[in-house]
């Protein structure tokens, strides 16, 4: 037998200054052309350890074996390298030229390989990512996943023998997101790259080969996908989540449906119905078409032909807003999705005045933003901005200081400031007694973004705009930041969210606008957009996993009603199917 390609005996690493080691005591094998998937809360050791392959970082203690060598001299860290190729979550970092195929290039420069040899790699490289077409363009004007791919481009070159993607598809948009782990899942088959992948999407970590779950730098749970995720009640407490299918199992197995267990993805799910016998009855359920919204009649945030140009009149010109109008009401919960470069972000910056463009205009409670005595300032009072990665907001030395660095500029009294922080960090879910003077950069990365969410809440906006809130956070950290922005629009503010999930948008709003090249493709309740899977798909987003399920049971000859998406009406729907509705 071939020697595994990767061997961690008992190994240990701790960060200077840390109390706790990062990674525990680690013992693993990987064998060659294995596709070895890692899970894991953020802060369990995830990307400690993947440094650890990639000679970033040397052990404190014990031995790591990477490709046959022990990294323990720089010498031996360059090898590694060459043999174990790292992408990293944002491609942005990983890109350091001008030129997409310069991008490409740097890491063999870098080896001193042969510019013959370069010409024949990089073309070759672009090649198998799909990229040929964009040799010659600027990284900076691409899409997050093609970013993405030039960064696995770039990898490739060197002809790793392994490729570790640290959650390389968290800030990606779905159909980027399942293009790059295709590519990923292409390598490993077809070239026999071993690849370790680590994310936090049940549904990439099903389609591997092995699966570890990493808890406090140790390893907690190990085995084949199917394995694992059937201990669903552990799995839960180590605070991920498990396959949306592998859920709407358990409810069909309550409500007395005999179905195999271990079922994990659509296909599975839809072969296993699909062999049941159906009774001839109707669907009963209804979905929401119409929605609701929760307003009191006031028009919160009103868009008119928003157009917006980046670098007129140049080479690099882009349009990222073209006519753009759209209305939210006041106590609204409304989700803005689309694609990677669709123009969400440019649009939200207009919200507050960030962002000023003509022809259109844009009004905040009846103030037109685009007005010469537009007062800026007192509209930016009224929307608060929680930028993607709200923790890169975060400058000062306490907590307290961040939080009520807002409400300082606003010219309030000391004591009136005192009771914004405390309101803030308690709406929140932190305890200023705990936190309020501590350091900021102390806090872990979810305690970070609920301080920079409460920064913002200080100033008291009657309406929250939050760019991708939930991004990188593990499944629980996600769940409880989705939780507490909902308590935040109970509350009575306005919320407009940007989301790349589905599931998310889904579940928390009252409507969506779906951006697509800069412009709205649809507008509705979320049962009324996810009706069009086909045309989100070709616009690069997705529907949640159970909306494809309905859809391919529909075709299949069961009766499911158009624009049912949550588990628990595809259940009910598929019962009323197999049972005629008793």
């Amino acid at each position: 037998m071939n020697k595994p390609i990767i061997e961690a005996r008992d190994v240990c690493f701790q960060y200077e200054g840390a109390s706790a080691l990062a990674v525990d005591h680690v013992s693993l094998s990987v064998a060659r052309g294995e596709f070895l998937a890692i899970l894991g809360r953020n802060g369990s050791g995830k990307s400690t350890f993947a440094k650890l392959l990639n000679a970033l970082q040397l052990p404190t203690s014990g031995e790591l074996v990477v490709d046959g060598i022990t990294p323990a001299s720089e010498d031996d860290c360059y090898e590694v390298r060459k043999s174990c190729g790292m992408v990293f979550q944002n491609p942005d970092n990983q890109i350091v030229t001008t030129i997409v195929e310069e991008d490409c290039a740097f890491g063999l420069e870098n080896l001193g390989t042969p510019p013959g040899e370069i010409r024949s790699r990089v073309d070759e490289a672009l090649h198998s990512v799909g990229m040929s077409d964009f040799a010659l363009a600027s990284p900076s004007m691409l899409s997050g996943g093609q970013k993405q791919r030039v960064a696995v481009a770039g990898v490739l070159a060197m002809r790793p023998r392994i490729i570790v993607f640290d959650e390389s598809t968290a800030m990606l948009d779905p159909i980027g997101r399942r293009d790059v782990f295709t590519l990923a899942r292409r390598l490993n088959v077809e070239e026999g790259i071993t690849v370790v992948w680590i994310t936090h999407f049940m549904e990439e970590a099903a389609l591997a080969d092995r699966l570890i779950v990493m808890d406090r730098g140790r390893i907690a749970l190990e085995g084949a996908p199917r394995e694992v995720f059937a201990q669903s009640d552990r799995v839960l407490s180590l605070g991920l989540d498990v396959p949306e299918m592998m859920k709407l199992a358990k409810l069909l197995r309550d409500r007395g449906v005999a179905l195999p267990e271990g079922l994990m993805t659509v296909n599975e799910m839809a072969q296993a119905l699909g062999k049941m016998p159906l009774s001839g009855g109707k669907a009963h359920v209804v979905p929401e078409l119409g929605g609701s919204v929760a307003d009191d009649g006031r028009l919160a945030v009103a868009v008119n032909g928003l157009t917006h140009v980046y670098m007129p009149g140049t080479p690099f010109e882009a349009k990222a807003l073209d006519n753009v109008s759209l209305s939210v009401h006041s106590g609204e919960f409304i989700g803005i999705i689309g694609h990677t470069g669709s123009g969400k972000s440019t649009l939200i910056s207009h919200l507050n005045g960030l962002e000023r463009s003509e022809p259109g205009a844009v009004r905040i409670n009846g103030t037109d933003l685009g007005e010469k005595d537009a007062d800026l300032i007192a509209v930016r009072h009224v929307v608060g901005l929680v930028f993607q990665y709200p923790e890169y907001q975060l400058f000062e030395e306490t907590v307290a200081k961040d939080v009520a660095f807002g409400p300082h500029n606003l010219g309030l009294d000391d004591d009136e400031i005192a009771r914004r922080v405390d309101i803030a960090l308690r709406q929140v879910g932190l305890d200023p007694a705990e936190v309020a003077e501590k350091s900021p950069f102390e806090l872990s990365g979810g305690q970070k973004r609920r301080v920079a969410i409460a920064g913002v809440l200080a100033m008291q906006p009657s309406i929250l705009v939050l760019d991708e809130p939930a991004a990188g956070l593990d499944p629980a950290g996600r769940r409880e930041m989705l939780e507490l922005i909902r308590g935040i629009h109970d509350s009575g503010v306005t919320v407009i969210m940007v989301s790349h999930s589905m599931d998310d948008v889904g579940r928390y709003c009252d409507r969506l606008f779906v951006l697509s090249k800069g412009q709205i493709a649809y507008s509705g309740t979320p049962a009324e957009v996810f009706i069009h899977d086909s045309r989100l798909h070709d616009i690069g987003l997705d529907v949640p996993e159970c909306a494809k399920l309905a859809r391919r049971l529909r075709d299949s000859g069961y009766d499911m009603p158009e624009g049912i998406y949550r588990a628990e009406d595809v259940c009910a729907a598929i019962i009323d199917n197999l049972r005629g509705g008793k």
